[in-house]
């Protein structure tokens, strides 16, 4: 029996028909576009992992210069050469459509080209160290940047596959199921009043000879006794 109400005409068997035979085609797109997502999501989560690797090292990179540049340095001239950077960074974001999914896309730009402005102070007065972790640190922020890019892509992906995987499901175990069955359903009703029909059909014809069959008997005895035991047309 179907789920719900519905009314076994040849109409609503062929408008199920078409909606069964649209939802196959959309749960096969859709199958293929978690597919997809699936293999889209896998590269990022390998580009991910390689990122954070040489993040984690940059920065602990960074993190051993700037320690070693404190224990050479006092506190109060490290904080006063770091105090007035030189360089600004601007930050542009743009999307870039993947599977319907619009991802983030971050570039930045220095106000300098040159190399020597990263550093934002003299080096008359600052140890080599507090160089090198200056320049660790340069280094690592594109890295930074692309992780941050890369996660957040990442993130979008798994939501989408989620939400695709559910929209899958739906259709293969819920509502294409309850299409074929009503479907199934419909054609039975069909089929029981075709016989039904048929059968009625067949019970009229068999009255309607019956009752010829009478009529003819009828007047065969109405004719014997008008012309006295003989039938018309004997000898």
């Amino acid at each position: 029996m179907p789920s719900t109400t519905i009314n076994p005409t040849r109409m609503e068997l062929t408008r199920l028909k078409g909606r069964l035979k649209t939802a196959q085609r959309g749960h096969k797109l859709l199958k293929d576009k978690r597919d997809e997502l699936m293999k889209q999501f896998m590269d990022v989560v390998r580009e991910n992992r390689a990122l954070r690797r040489r993040v984690e090292e940059g920065l602990m990179r960074a993190h051993g210069a700037f320690t070693v540049a404190a224990a050479l340095m006092s506190p109060e001239m490290l904080e006063q050469s770091l105090l007035y950077p030189k360089q600004s960074v601007e930050l542009d974001m743009t999307f870039e459509n993947v599977m319907s999914v619009d991802v983030p896309r971050y570039q930045f730009h220095t106000s300098s080209q040159e190399p020597g402005e990263i550093y934002p102070y003299g080096f008359a007065q600052t140890s080599g160290e507090l160089d090198d972790a200056v320049d660790a640190m340069a280094q690592v922020f594109q890295d930074m940047l692309k992780l941050a890019e890369v996660e957040k892509t990442s993130q979008l992906l798994a939501e989408e596959i989620e939400k695709t995987r559910r929209r899958v499901n739906a259709l293969e175990y819920v509502k294409i199921p309850e299409m074929q069955q009503n479907i199934k359903y419909i054609t039975m009703k069909l089929d029981e009043n075709e016989r039904a029909n048929t059968i009625r059909l067949m019970k009229v014809k068999d009255l309607i000879l019956k009752e010829a069959i009478q009529e003819r008997q009828e007047a065969n005895a109405r004719a014997v006794e008008t012309f006295g035991g003989e039938a018309p047309g004997t000898i």
